[in-house]
């Protein structure tokens, strides 16, 4: 259902899903940031024996035992995106959690491709120059390569990545992967947002994957080299030495921001405006990045966004730490924004310090992590930082390091932060953030009866799902039920495994819930596997027990409803609702995957 646009318009950031070292989930990457946590794993010899790492190297005195780790990154749910166990195996793991991830950004917007209309597209990039899965098993694969129409080569060239994706979560829009090294995520994020102006996609996911093989490694750091010595990440820091690299996966959900408030979806953030360029060939080497490309792209991307950079709270820098990336982006950046008088007006911060350099992915855990400061007002501290760099030129600009945790409150204007992202190659990538308007006030929605339906691929993952949503409901303050059941009715893909409960509130709901876990008998609960020729009905209530404010007609067509959607019937979601239209999207568990460890194993 295309709604045509002709020129840019602010972007509505609706749905986000990361997992990086140290974190499951956004929430998590949050509390880690605001408690400034260090995600590095320092590996001891045994650990990196057991891991095959070969004598001699543990003994290299520049070999640093080192590594931004990502937990379970070999493991994958294969049955709920009905791949064989064979074929899991054979899939690059950055490939694998990329589809996960997918999942559940959808589902933290509360979207359903199965029931939706909307062109969905797709844009992102892999990590590496070359699949270190495919690599590291190259003699397993060689005896595959070209057999088939599906050989395994599908599962680990990145041209695959974004249509893999879409074919996986039948996605219909563009699905084009990105290949800018570095600054490939924030690319991605931008070309999603061109795609969204021009009308050819309702919706976008946008983002990136990283999955490094061997996983549980050190590196060399050598003198004059962009690694650090000592296996910390210090960004514009005197002590700054190089970056260490890590594996990670983050996408953003994408929407016009007219349509998003049209359509009551919960917004993170908006995307004011974004520019992408290269820095061609004046300047020093093909890797080294140029202080004129940075200038343009961020000078464009504040014209695209149509404000005054004055009233940017906060830059995510690039902010590898390296001898000469950090002094040439801050050049950069105080040029572009052209506001010397206005010196320690502007935090600038690089996540690298947390979670180290995550390859391709890197600019949207940074755009994520911008979205998280905006979303809830608070300056994380940036760590490892004690002295500033002296080649790095602060008195010449807005910026300043912050150093411990504070709130970031509101001015005349919205809260607003930029995200930079380089790339060796030289594509340049900004974007230009803003804090999300305040919702109208809703209409108060009627005390009354309502269905919240849950579903999964088997049983145990249904369990899994009815703790999540328990833990849910019996947060204070209580959620608001009719948006609890508006988004998950409608913003989740309708599985075998179902369950759905009547409730008159989150806390009732919460309760029912707990007794069909425990096993007790539970009022107003149905539960059933539509795959399955038994179908439990548990104790139907009777209607004295009914919210008095429902009529009989109305709870009996709840109780119908109910029933259909436990036997698999593939239920409208304006029947799920209640054709209710003032409730919004909110943010609610996403999907239990029930992971399971594939791989190879390393000749």
């Amino acid at each position: 259902m295309s709604r045509h646009r002709t020129a840019p318009f602010p972007v509505a950031i609706i749905g986000m899903s990361c997992r990086v070292p140290g974190a499951r989930n956004y929430a998590e990457f949050w509390r880690n940031l605001c408690n400034g946590t260090e995600s590095i794993h320092f590996f001891n010899d045994d650990e990196l024996r057991a891991a095959g790492v070969a004598e001699d190297a543990l003994a290299v005195p520049h070999y640093v035992k080192a590594a931004p780790l990502l937990d379970d990154y070999d493991c994958f749910d294969a049955q709920l995106f009905r791949y064989s166990p064979k074929k899991a195996a054979w899939t690059d793991p950055q490939q694998r959690v990329f589809m996960e991830c997918a999942w559940e950004a959808l589902e933290d917007a509360g979207i359903d491709p199965h029931r939706t209309s909307d062109a969905i597209g797709v844009y992102a990039g892999g990590g590496g120059s070359i699949s270190d899965y495919l690599f590291a098993h190259a003699d397993q694969f060689r005896e595959h390569l070209g057999a088939t129409a599906s050989s395994p080569h599908l599962g680990n060239d990145k041209d695959f990545l974004a249509t893999h994706a879409s074919y996986a979560l039948n996605l219909r829009g563009p699905s084009v992967t990105v290949q800018t090294a570095c600054s490939t995520s924030l690319v991605a994020v931008h070309l999603a947002c061109q795609s969204l102006y021009t009308g050819d996609a309702d919706l976008a996911l946008a983002g990136g994957t990283c999955v490094r093989i061997p996983h549980l490694r050190g590196y060399y750091a050598r003198n004059g080299d962009i690694f650090s010595p000592e296996g910390h990440c210090r960004p514009f820091d005197a002590d700054a030495r190089g970056t260490l690299f890590g594996s990670g996966v983050a996408l953003v959900v994408l929407k016009p921001l007219d349509h998003a408030l049209a359509d009551r979806d919960h917004i993170w953030a908006v995307i004011r405006g974004s520019a992408i360029n290269n820095d061609g060939g004046e300047k020093l080497s093909y890797t080294a990045s140029s202080v004129e490309g940075q200038v343009r792209a961020v000078r464009t991307a504040l014209a695209a966004a149509a404000i005054d950079p004055a009233t940017i709270g906060y830059v995510e820098a690039h902010g590898t730490a390296t001898t000469l990336g950090d002094p040439l982006e801050v050049q950069a950046l105080n040029r572009a924004f052209d506001l010397a008088g206005s010196r320690g007006s502007c935090a600038i911060g690089s996540v690298k310090a947390n979670v180290g350099h995550l390859e391709s992915v890197a600019g949207v855990v940074a755009l994520i992590k911008a979205v998280l400061m905006l979303k809830y007002g608070v300056l994380p501290p940036s760590i490892n930082f004690d002295t500033p760099n002296p080649r790095i030129d602060f008195e010449g600009g807005p910026f300043f390091v912050n150093r411990e945790r504070c709130d970031w409150p509101r001015q005349d204007h919205p809260r607003r932060a930029s995200v930079n992202a380089l790339g060796i190659g030289g594509t340049n990538a900004h974007v230009i953030l803003e804090a999300a308007p305040e919702p109208t006030p809703a209409a108060a929605t009627e005390a009354t009866s309502r269905l919240l339906c849950l579903s999964a691929r088997n049983e145990a993952a249904l369990r899994d799902l009815i703790h999540r949503y328990v833990q849910a409901l019996e947060a204070r303050p209580a959620p608001d039920w009719a948006n609890v059941c508006h988004t998950a009715n409608t913003g989740r893909t309708q599985l075998s495994w179902r369950l759905a409960v009547l409730a008159d509130n989150a806390e009732q709901a919460a309760l029912r819930l707990r007794d069909f876990v425990a096993g007790r008998e539970a009022v107003q609960l149905w539960a059933g596997n539509s795959k399955d020729s038994r179908h439990d009905v548990f104790s139907q209530p009777p209607t004295s027990e009914a919210n008095l404010s429902d009529s009989a007609e109305r709870l009996e067509l709840l109780k119908q409803v109910a029933q259909e959607f436990v036997l698999g019937q593939e239920v409208a979601s304006t029947r799920l609702s209640g054709g209710e239209r003032i409730c919004r999207k909110v943010p609610l568990p996403t999907y239990p995957f029930r992971r399971v460890r594939h791989g190879l194993a390393t000749s």
